[in-house]
């Protein structure tokens, strides 16, 4: 049998972040204000520190990583890599998968990569208290695990359907010192305006973040955080990728496909960007964001500007969008639910540089549990996504007779999603249509530029 498990030492848990804005065609697009003139960077300064804004504006291709944050990261990195051997008999295909596996982490998900950085870089800067969003509570977890690691108050606006259908992330949360709240909320603006619309609105990420964002530019003790979709966010996670490569390097592999879920970006960013690096300069590999078809941002969204909350209240950013104002329908992966996308991962989308794919919901449930009999770990529905393209991709070689080599970032593991199996078993589950009219009337509303 191949090797299954490739592990790297503590000595090369990486000592930079990567940069991909160095190796990108084009400049990024700016972020636009109000008037549709680029915003200038201490616009920044009510809601993230100093540090972060530079390396949100940076096109520096290497970033330090802080001794401190290299110290907590230790926690868990460098995170395994896995051949999925059992999974590939089961298939009967040519093809080599591997996976990253980020369900190693305190709070069970890549997210924390991030979200140390952001809490010891505001911390430095004299913040000691954080608001944020989160949809499935992983990036709520995370927060509030480096809110304790460096003495912060963390306070987070749960997706309302996330908020009830997976309690224990709450519970998760709150063990680790950070207050929840189901949004929308009567604490906010933005709440209160979206709950007058629609007292039963089960909630976004977009108002999520409006509720997170109002309540941080309001107080001068309190900043933003936030989980992804940002460059400095997608730069943090790059250590899931740059390790994964000193991984297949050991035993003399490289793929020809890499895949991760994309809701906002930081999941696919952080294993593919580094590759993106050997792209660039001339390395042929397929790099793939899957997402679900009933919130399908890069396959059927419009590159505009827009906003990244549902109120209107961050700056414009150009990305591909369902409009700021589209409410997804419900699925489990709440962590995807997202209207729009990193302004880098939608760049180098619209260039034809990297690929999108949308799966359905009970097609990822179904892969996750394949996989689970196969392979032992029960991914989180976001993870589940792909799975589900890994097994497309492995079946086509299965097809051609090719042996490709195929990664994927199994983000997350699903300890705490149990409901949402559990409705898949029962039949309670199914896939939601793309919301074809909702969207083109959310795309009426985009914000006028130029």
């Amino acid at each position: 049998m191949p090797q299954t498990k490739i592990l790297l030492d503590e000595s090369e848990i990486p000592t930079h972040w990567y940069n991909v804005v160095a190796d990108m065609p084009n400049p990024p697009t700016p972020p636009l204000g109000p008037d549709g003139k680029p915003i200038p960077p201490q616009a920044l300064g009510a809601i993230f520190p100093e540090a972060l804004i530079q390396q949100e504006m940076s096109g520096e291709r290497w970033i330090p990583v802080p001794e401190p944050v290299r110290e907590i990261y230790r926690l868990w990195r460098p995170s395994p890599l896995f051949r999925a051997y059992r999974l590939e008999q089961v298939l009967g295909t040519p093809a080599k998968i591997y996976y990253k596996y980020e369900g190693v982490s305190p709070a069970g998900s890549h997210k924390p990569n991030t979200a140390v950085p952001q809490a010891w870089y505001n911390q430095q800067a004299g913040i000691r208290r954080l608001t944020t969003e989160t949809g499935a509570g992983q990036w709520g977890s995370a927060l509030a695990l480096a809110g304790q690691m460096f003495g912060m108050k963390i306070r987070v606006y749960m997706v309302k359907v996330s908020y009830e259908q997976k309690p224990f992330r709450r519970s998760m949360m709150q063990t680790w010192g950070a207050e929840v709240f189901a949004s929308p909320t009567d604490m906010t603006e933005s709440g209160r305006k979206i709950l007058a619309a629609d007292p039963a609105s089960q909630g976004s990420l977009g108002i999520a973040i409006s509720e997170a964002v109002e309540e941080a530019a309001s107080r001068k003790d309190t900043n933003y955080s936030l989980g992804s979709v940002l460059n400095h966010v997608l730069l943090h996670q790059t250590v899931i990728g740059l390790e994964a490569k000193k991984q297949l390097e050991k035993i003399g592999e490289y793929p020809d496909v890499v895949l991760a879920a994309c809701g906002g970006g930081s999941n696919f960013g952080g294993i593919a960007f580094p590759f993106f690096a050997d792209k660039a300069a001339g390395k042929k590999v397929r790099l793939i964001a899957v997402e679900p078809t009933s919130c399908p941002t890069l396959t059927k969204g419009q590159y505009a500007y827009d906003f990244g909350d549902a109120v209107g209240l961050t700056p414009l950013m150009k990305m591909y969008t369902l409009g700021h104002d589209f409410m997804p329908p419900g699925i489990h992966a709440g962590g995807l639910r997202y209207h729009g996308d990193s302004p880098l991962v939608s760049q180098l989308y619209h260039e034809k540089l990297i690929e999108a794919v949308a799966v359905p919901q009970l097609a990822t449930f179904e892969a996750g549990v394949m996989f689970a009999r196969a392979e032992g770990i029960i991914p989180a529905p976001e993870s589940c996504h792909p799975v589900r393209a890994a097994i497309d991709e492995a079946m086509k070689c299965k097809k051609s007779g090719e042996a490709k080599t195929i990664l994927f970032n199994l983000s997350g593991h699903g300890h705490f999603d149990m409901a949402s199996y559990d409705k898949y078993f029962s039949g309670q589950l199914e896939d939601y249509e793309y919301p074809a009219a909702a969207v083109a009337a959310s795309m009426q509303r985009l914000p006028r530029v130029g």
